[in-house]
């Protein structure tokens, strides 16, 4: 792999423990260090740890940063509290996903206002240089994303796991919540904030400290996890993956995230008036989700078919560990995007029967 490649601080423990690398929006990556399917079943019966240090993290300081936020969002950030967090997107002028972000209220310290960031690796650039121009002057942006560590902590047992190493109520805080507290004794910042579907944290520590947090986490029996695991587990939660389900030709409402549209929230945002012309004119595709049979398995840029005439296109498919029959992602017209509408899905230029099933395909009950 070419040397230009980032490495996150944790990429010689991966090397030394047979972490299998590969390019990943330019970082070398485990993709996975045992198996995909043991890495799967670890998250959702126990405990997995991931490496996401590669993750953008911005933190913003000044007067009125949630409301310098609200032009760039179409979520209504104003409803956000101290210690909460909010799913959002970046929007362009056309209501297509710049990128999908999440957006942490950490009140004031210091006498500023304060909000952490964390956005996709292969958008941090775009978005910095994007938040930079629409930001006002007093607004200042710190990016941590080469000096800080993001672990993801998940699965049922993770809470328990990471509580030992911790020194504030971790159960206290609730889902989308988030913390600074100590970890082995240095400050750290933990989020509830997931992408596999099951309970969690994310923590955010200097270099160092990382390095030998992974170490206490995986010596008490956490799961190392790569890459390929994230993705079956963020996809059977149906969980969208930035440049692969959605990008910047694509609206909130045409990816199923109308709930994060707030057209009545007070003031204008980038966009408003596209997703206000697909609200009431309705939207031209709709991300749906398929379940197929036997081991017929929907991949990336796969037809959809109707009575045989192609009418959308697979974004994300597997073959569900958890669930033991293969799923998919897909935009389709919105009237074949129906519960129980029956589709075909062209794999190999032999079609195979699909049906239209309710998202998320598996829902832990946290």
């Amino acid at each position: 792999m070419s040397d230009l490649l980032h490495r996150t601080p944790l990429y010689d423990w991966a090397i030394a423990h047979n972490g299998r690398m590969v390019p990943f929006a330019g970082w070398h990556m485990a993709v996975q260090y045992s198996s995909l399917l043991q890495e799967h079943q670890a998250v959702r019966q126990g405990v997995g740890i991931f490496d996401i240090s590669h993750m953008g993290k911005f933190t913003l300081r000044g007067t009125g940063v949630l409301a310098a936020l609200q032009r760039l969002v179409p979520s209504d950030l104003s409803r956000l509290t101290p210690g909460n967090a909010q799913y959002t997107v970046l929007l362009n002028e056309q209501g297509g996903l710049i990128d999908d972000l999440i957006v942490y209220d950490q009140g004031r310290i210091d006498g500023a206002e304060q909000v952490r960031l964390i956005v996709n690796a292969a958008t941090t650039d775009k978005d910095k240089t994007w938040l930079l121009s629409h930001l006002p002057n007093d607004v200042e942006l710190q990016d941590q994303s080469p000096t800080h560590v993001l672990i993801a902590v998940q699965g049922p047992q993770a809470v328990a796991t990471l509580q030992r190493l911790v020194d504030a109520d971790l159960t206290a805080v609730p889902r989308f919540g988030h913390v600074d507290a100590a970890v082995l004794g240095q400050p750290g910042f933990f989020a509830r904030t997931g992408y596999t579907g099951e309970d969690g944290f994310e923590v955010m520590v200097d270099a160092e400290t990382g390095v030998e947090l992974w170490r206490s986490l995986h010596q008490a029996g956490a799961t190392p996890c790569g890459l390929g695991c994230r993705d079956t587990l963020r996809l059977e939660a149906a969980m969208a993956l930035y440049g692969q389900d959605i990008d910047d030709t694509t609206s909130p409402l045409e990816a199923g995230l109308n709930w994060l549209v707030h057209l009545d929230k007070p003031g204008d945002f980038i966009g408003r008036n596209v997703l206000q012309r697909q609200k009431t004119d309705g939207v031209p595709r709709r991300l749906v989700g398929l379940q197929l049979q036997g081991r017929n398995i929907a991949r990336h840029h796969y037809p959809v078919l109707h009575n045989g005439t192609p009418v959308g296109i697979v974004t994300s498919g597997t073959l569900s560990p958890t669930l033991g029959y293969p799923i998919a992602l897909a935009y389709v017209p919105p009237n074949l995007g129906k519960l129980g509408q029956s589709l075909e899905v062209k794999i190999r230029s032999k079609a195979f029967p699909a049906t239209v099933v309710k998202r998320p395909f598996y829902r832990s009950g946290i």
